[in-house]
């Protein structure tokens, strides 16, 4: 591995210390209310609270549930969930 890379994950792993138990429960309920949450609650609120556009309301319901996936995916792939 180059110096440059070798930095540059150095840099990321200083930002989330996936080694601190408070970073593995946030993280890990962070992806679980973006994936369960997002879709079904928000677009409620999206929908009846603030009264916005359906597809706009939908497709954020959407946005929330992909950001969701590709935490819990990060989150396997390091080994925080087994």
């Amino acid at each position: 591995m180059t110096e440059k890379k070798q930095k540059s994950k150095s840099r990321i792993s200083i930002r989330l210390d996936l080694s601190s138990k408070f970073w593995k429960t946030f993280l890990i309920v962070l992806a679980v209310f973006l994936t369960f949450a997002g879709p079904t609650y928000i677009v409620y609120a999206l929908l009846n609270a603030f009264e916005m556009n359906y597809f706009v309301s939908m497709v954020s319901g959407f946005a929330l549930f992909i950001v969701g996936v590709v935490l819990i995916w990060y989150l396997i792939k390091n080994k925080v969930l087994s």
